[in-house]
């Protein structure tokens, strides 16, 4: 696939995240595009606390092993569980084929963990596609908020 077209899809991917706003605080807002064949076949964002988060939205609107889908998510899957279960684990367990993250999540309890799951299931991972305006959503739509914690995955 061209960048061009990756880019389009990560674009995507944050406007289904700047959907999750204001409900999905104090959560950060994600969003998640699954690919097939170059076209959308399932979106998500983060729903309120203890509610799906972005990359489970979308999982769900599809059946059976995903291997030929490409996740594009503007952070990190999570991989631990809090108050949700774990993106990355939920991912794993679909055979998602492809992901691409445009920010690793800088909570100290993911910060890269969720990638190192992935990769460790064998599923290629690739970081940093439009990290710049990921940033901008994430940072500044939540930290400026007040709530310079809620960037955790949970």
């Amino acid at each position: 696939m061209e960048r061009a077209q990756l880019e389009a899809f990560m674009r995507e991917a944050l406007v289904e995240g700047r959907a999750a706003l204001p409900a999905c605080r104090p959560n950060p807002p994600v969003g998640c595009v699954l690919v097939r064949d170059g076209v959308v076949v399932a979106r998500g964002h983060t729903q309120p606390p203890y509610q799906p988060h972005a990359e489970p939205m979308a999982l769900a609107q599809l059946e059976g092993d995903l291997d030929d889908v490409i996740a594009f998510v503007t952070l990190e899957p999570c991989a631990f569980h809090q108050r949700t279960p774990s993106c990355a684990k939920e991912m794993i367990r679909r055979k998602v084929g492809v992901v691409y993250v445009a920010m690793i999540d800088p909570h100290p309890k993911n910060r890269g963990r969720g990638i190192e799951l992935l990769e460790e299931a064998g599923i290629e991972v690739h970081t940093g596609l439009l990290e710049e305006e990921a940033r901008a959503d994430l940072v500044e739509l939540v930290w400026q908020a007040g709530e310079p914690d809620s960037l955790e995955g949970s």
